[in-house]
């Protein structure tokens, strides 16, 4: 009963439009004052205690470090070398939209942010070449869910921190899923080029793909760095994400001179009030989580699903219909952070790995950005393009099947997640 009373005060302050940090710490406050056996001292505790975190120090830098780059130009340079590289192919400008997503994934770590900056030049540059608004919006859409696939992805730091997983292993198991993604997508614009018409936007030459790689090496190589300095063991993922910073202000201050004090000011701001944001629900999270932990509401829900069955397939198929479905109405930070003290024990029960289970969740929710009633994404790039979210949903729609195809795939063959954190870390 104490249980039901936790989860209740939850989803209905939700329901009352109630921010998610709020709701979590006010249901947990109303459980406390109800039971009567927890002090509200201990809440506070716990709620402090859960951000008193090294590992989330990732959080803040590596939204730094996407903020800097974004803002002294170097999406630019991104982009032009993505047209050299995949502007020769058919469907063009749609091919250098994946290709450009790929590699600013390694900077952005977050689908919003990849729309927000290098989506917003790749809708408007395909719009000016005649695309379809539509399938503009469409695959650029789709090509963000790269960003929290390749690392350094926020949802997995986040994940790793819930449930006390590798974040260096989750970094390693969103690659090849993130590779086989872009790979479909890339696929899918190809068919519909064919079926609309669409040809090429540049013609390939060996000098202007070398001239843009020159000109964008230095940004290109921040993946590389940071991916590069865990895995040689020169840094660890939270050290990682501060040389990233250090990285950008390199390259935004001394080499490009971009970035002025104004400018590293507006953009620290603007970092504090998103991760201050993400540190509230993190701390209301905590709080929910050990009342769940208490109450022995992750228990109870292993029972009641092998109790359905006890097949893997079944149970995994059953996690993923439940994971869109959360996708549809709660972003993903919050979702993971609510969702993997209930779910996690259920998915050890069944021998599914946490790093595993953390890549299957982050794909799940983050599909969920591009569907309505939330879809972030789709409100960012509609308006970008100039058309409306429900032409936005639309023109996202059959991006749909490999993403959800892939899904699958790193579902039920955990090879594909699992291949590179097996040879990396262990």
């Amino acid at each position: 009963m104490t249980a039901a009373i936790l989860l209740l005060g939850f989803f209905g302050l939700l329901a009352l439009g109630v921010p998610v940090a709020v709701s979590l710490a006010g249901a947990s406050i109303l459980f406390a004052l109800i039971d009567g056996s927890i002090p509200l001292v201990a809440i506070v505790h716990r709620m402090v205690g859960g951000v008193d975190s090294f590992p989330l120090l990732c959080v803040p830098f590596f939204i730094l470090a996407g903020m800097l780059m974004n803002t002294s130009g170097i999406t630019e340079r991104i982009y032009d070398f993505a047209v050299a590289a995949a502007g020769w192919m058919r469907g063009g400008l749609a091919q250098v939209n994946v290709v450009g997503s790929v590699v600013f994934a390694g900077m952005s770590g977050t689908a919003v942010g990849d729309a927000a900056g290098l989506g917003t030049i790749e809708v408007r540059a395909m719009k000016s070449h005649g695309y379809d608004p539509k399938f503009a919006v469409g695959i650029t859409a789709a090509s963000s869910m790269l960003g929290p696939l390749l690392p350094p992805s926020l949802p997995l730091v986040i994940y790793g921190v819930s449930a006390n997983a590798s974040i260096g292993q989750l970094f390693a198991a969103g690659i090849v899923p993130g590779l086989l993604v872009a790979s479909c997508l890339m696929g899918m614009v190809w068919y519909y080029a064919r079926v609309r018409g669409y040809g090429t936007d540049a013609k390939f030459r060996l000098h202007e793909l070398g001239r843009t790689l020159a000109r964008g090496i230095l940004p290109l190589l921040t993946p590389v760095i940071i991916i590069g300095g865990m895995r040689a063991g020169a840094f660890t993922p939270t050290e990682g994400a501060i040389a990233a910073v250090a990285y950008a202000l390199f390259l935004g201050v001394i080499v490009y001179r971009t970035l002025g004090l104004k400018a590293i000011a507006k953009v620290s701001f603007e970092c504090v009030e998103v991760t201050a944001t993400i540190l509230l629900i993190v701390a209301g999270s905590e709080i929910f989580g050990w009342l769940l932990t208490t109450t022995r509401v992750s228990e109870q829900v292993v029972g009641w699903v092998l109790a359905i069955t006890e097949q893997k397939w079944a149970i995994l198929l059953i996690a993923n219909v439940f994971l869109l479905v959360v996708g549809l109405a709660i972003e993903p930070l919050p979702a993971i952070l609510i969702l993997t003290p209930i779910m996690l024990p259920v998915m050890e029960a069944i021998g599914v790995d946490p790093v595993h289970f953390g890549l299957i969740m982050v794909l799940n929710l983050c599909i969920g950005l591009l569907t309505p009633p939330v879809g972030i994404v789709l409100f960012i790039l509609a308006r970008v393009g100039g058309i409306s979210f429900e032409d936005a949903a639309r023109g996202v729609a059959p991006f749909m099947i490999p993403l959800v195809g892939v899904l699958l795939l790193c579902t039920y063959v955990p090879e594909l997640v699992m291949w590179l954190p097996t040879r990396w870390y262990r």
